[in-house]
């Protein structure tokens, strides 16, 4: 899907158990300026239902799993996450709905951008006329 990829992190792995180093400009493709975590979501919850207008983020469940719904006004993906070496990275104007959590599930989430609720289309048919543009 364009503006979406999953991203393979490097992990050490040593007698101490595992370490998985993530640099800002370097294993993202952006300068981290903020990291948050969701965790205690029940089963049937779906999250997110949103894009964002400026903001990359990248998704990692550290533990347990969770889906990933992304649409776009000409295509829609589902990824399952649970690899704690993995990442899915989502740009600009993707419309994302976490969902179908793991009891464990931690979702651990680096973002280009400082909250701004400006950033955020919170209405799917707003979402389709304003990205319709940018996905010609």
């Amino acid at each position: 899907m364009y503006n979406c990829n999953l991203m393979k992190f490097k992990c050490i792995n040593g007698q101490y158990g595992k370490l998985v180093p993530i640099e800002g400009n370097f294993d993202v493709p952006f300068q981290i300026k903020r990291v948050f975590y969701i965790y205690g979501v029940d089963s049937n919850v779906i999250r997110g239902h949103h894009a964002l207008r400026k903001s990359h983020q990248i998704l990692i469940c550290l533990k347990g799993s969770v889906k990933i719904r992304l649409r776009t006004p000409i295509d829609e993906e589902i990824v399952e996450l649970s690899n704690p070496e993995e990442g899915l990275y989502i740009g600009k104007l993707i419309w994302r709905e976490m969902f179908d959590f793991s009891e464990d599930a931690v979702l651990f989430v680096l973002a280009s951008e400082h909250f701004e609720e400006e950033d955020y289309i919170r209405n799917y048919d707003f979402y389709l006329n304003e990205a319709k543009d940018f996905f010609r």
